[in-house]
């Protein structure tokens, strides 16, 4: 799953603080100020977990996190005026995981994030279905309208990638450092030359990869 966080606060103190203890473990993070910048990023970047003010300048973290439960599971981690209880239950029962009390320490609020990581992964399907297209995650096995289909491992790795980020239009630079976990040095060369083995193995089934001529990637239906 996405090791991606997203810190929605508008102190910008606090937001450093955090920043820096999620930083040195070695998450990536986002930041957004307001709830709308929090949707917008929510919606394009797809972070793993939220950490989510309750007071925000635009209104309530406890709306975000009412409208994100719609159609989202994303583990969300509220922040909350210290002994203000009625927000913590209204957070918790609005769909958040757990909560914080301002002030807090630092090894407190990187263990919740772990723990809430570990709880996404136990709770996450083994098996991807985009109509005849079947990934098994656990057995890294591909089927196409029923028939197996054998991938290396970095076209499988990529495959997966795209089939969790359908219709997100992704740079060959921004695959590469997610797929591989390191910055692309050099052209997109090797993402070009999967991305076009791909296809091949997709040719049957109801989606493809399209190229965006100076966007990137995209994984769409036919």
């Amino acid at each position: 799953m996405s090791t991606t966080i997203l810190l929605v606060e508008d102190n910008m103190h606090i937001m450093k603080i955090n920043k820096k203890a999620l930083l040195m473990k070695g998450y990536d993070i986002l930041e957004a100020q307001t709830l709308e910048e929090g949707k917008a990023l929510v919606a394009s970047e797809k972070p793993g977990l939220i950490v989510l003010d309750v007071m925000l300048p635009d209104g309530s973290g406890i709306d975000l996190c009412k409208e994100l439960r719609q159609d989202s599971d994303i583990p969300i981690l509220f922040l909350t005026a210290l002994g203000q209880e009625s927000e913590i239950v209204q957070g918790l029962r609005a769909g958040g995981d757990d909560y914080l009390p301002k002030s807090y320490g630092l090894d407190v609020l990187v263990a919740k994030v772990e723990a809430l990581l570990r709880r996404s992964v136990q709770r996450m399907p083994d098996v991807i279905t985009k109509g005849g297209l079947v990934i098994k995650l656990s057995s890294s096995e591909v089927f196409i309208n029923g028939e197996k289909k054998r991938l290396p491992q970095n076209e499988m790795s990529l495959l997966i990638y795209f089939a969790k980020n359908e219709n997100r239009i992704m740079s060959g630079e921004y695959l590469y450092e997610q797929v591989w976990g390191q910055p692309m040095v050099g052209d997109n060369s090797a993402v070009k030359n999967i991305v076009y083995r791909l296809r091949k193995t997709l040719e049957n089934s109801e989606f493809t990869i399209t190229c965006r001529r100076g966007e990137g990637y995209c994984f769409e239906k036919v």
